[in-house]
């Protein structure tokens, strides 16, 4: 092995070079046996990030605009909790929320149906904690993700 092949591997990462070695992966979501493309397909890590900053920011105008009434160390007081408190009641009730809905996301559990209000609770909890949701596996499915068996998923 030269060093450039060594270098190559490392600048690449883990997955390259064990698929250079012949190893098969599968596209994202394979494994939890949902569709590679279309509706129900494992929703991309940028529609994910990009619906939790629609969703932060609305709540933080809501927070700086109607409960602090423009103080913002109160707004940012609150947002956390009301963030909590919006998500909570948008999943549990209707599977997605502001920003997930502008995307074309829902949130489910692993087979399919609506997440329970329990598995909601503790993945929006975990999201508000922020280190779960940052940690991801192959399949780019948060720590959040797994503690609950819920999944992203593409409209």
């Amino acid at each position: 092995m030269d060093t450039r092949e060594a270098l190559g591997s490392w600048i690449d990462g883990p997955k390259a070079a064990a698929e250079k070695m012949g190893a098969e992966f599968g596209y994202r979501g394979e494994r939890l046996g949902l569709p590679q493309t279309g509706p129900g397909s494992l929703a991309g890590p940028g529609r994910r990030i990009g619906a939790l900053f629609v969703d932060a920011w609305l709540v933080g105008l809501v927070a700086y605009g109607l409960i602090a009434k423009g103080d913002q160390g109160v707004a940012n007081l609150w947002t956390t909790p009301l963030f909590y408190l919006v998500a909570v009641l948008l999943l549990a009730t209707t599977g997605t929320t502001v920003g997930k809905r502008l995307f074309g996301l829902r949130v489910v559990r692993l087979d399919g149906r609506r997440a329970t209000i329990p598995q909601v609770l503790l993945r929006t909890l975990l999201l508000c904690l922020v280190v779960p949701a940052a940690v991801w596996d192959r399949d780019t499915r948060g720590l959040h993700d797994k503690a609950v068996g819920t999944v992203e998923v593409r409209i």
